[in-house]
């Protein structure tokens, strides 16, 4: 291969790179999964071919569509990701990728997913998908991010449906079942993250967004995690109390919720960011736990 060709070719992979980045990878996978756990509770038994073809489909369907909010929410905020250690790596932040070209790779992913979920899965899935990414890149991301210190807790709303749209996917419908799982990510938004704003509160400060350890303080903020971390511990035990899980479950749950509550409780007794990093980080165990639990406990059943 020539230089020049070698050099075009790395060119056109760092590129690629920069645009997969845009997708926020992580937190897409956690979406897909959180989407996958309510596909899979959805259907009774073990799934059959027909079934399992579908749900690939909504699985890549959610992906492209969590994909093109991601990346819309950081051609928004790039100003603010450029101010923040945490985000400023982020092409839009670096300059790395032009808006137009964040914004049509937005528009491409969210006409491609919401194509795939019209026609491959059902409408109700497309519309609900949809209508979780105007939740998110517009409502939360534009509207309620830099005005209110209640921002997650609203916009959290989007972040709780990945469930909802799984379970839409396979019966076309939204059932108790679903809104049960959806409770427990919406209750396990605020204080998953308000853990992170504790110890990034300069970061927000300096980007000047109204997070609630800038607006209210370290301590209310604190107080708060707590509270949410007990309600949520009540939500988590729902699917036990509803009959859509057993008791292997029920232990499970109890034990993370359990984990949650304490770091929340030493956190809001004594600070410190190297405890709200742990937090933090638990918060992350404690979803994927409870929802890996959720699906075992299922199959065993």
């Amino acid at each position: 291969m020539s230089a020049p060709a070698s050099v075009h070719s790395s060119h056109t992979a760092s590129v690629m790179r920069q645009f997969y980045a845009l997708t926020k990878p992580r937190v897409v996978q956690l979406i897909v999964f959180c989407a996958l756990i309510g596909m899979v509770l959805a259907v009774p038994g073990v799934p059959g071919w027909a079934e399992l073809q579908q749900a690939v489909l909504a699985c890549i369907g959610i992906w492209l569509v969590a994909g093109a909010a991601a990346a819309f929410n950081c051609l928004v905020e790039k100003g603010i990701d450029a101010k923040m250690k945490r985000t400023a790596w982020r092409p839009t932040a670096r300059g790395e990728l032009s808006d137009r070209q964040a914004l049509i790779f937005s528009i491409a992913l969210c006409t491609l997913g919401s194509t795939i979920l019209w026609f491959a899965v059902n409408p109700l899935t497309m519309w609900l998908t949809f209508a979780t990414f105007v939740g998110y890149a517009v409502i939360y991301t534009v509207i309620l991010k830099p005005l209110t210190p209640q921002n997650i807790v609203i916009g959290g709303a989007s972040g709780a449906m990945p469930p909802v749209l799984g379970w839409a996917a396979m019966t076309g419908e939204v059932s108790p079942e679903a809104l049960i799982l959806f409770l427990i990510i919406f209750l396990w938004t605020p204080p998953h993250f308000w853990a992170l704003a504790l110890y990034r509160v300069e970061d927000y400060r300096k980007a000047g967004l109204p997070m609630l350890p800038v607006t209210h303080g370290n301590e209310f903020t604190r107080l708060h995690v707590l509270l949410y971390t007990l309600i949520l511990f009540a939500a988590c035990l729902m699917p036990f109390i509803y009959g859509m899980s057993g008791w292997l479950y029920l232990v499970v749950a109890f034990g993370v919720s359990i984990g949650f509550t304490g770091y929340a409780f030493a956190l809001w007794r004594s600070y410190s960011d190297a405890l709200a990093r742990k937090t933090f980080r638990f918060s992350l165990i404690h979803l994927s736990v409870l929802f890996a639990a959720l699906l075992v406990d299922h199959y065993l059943r």
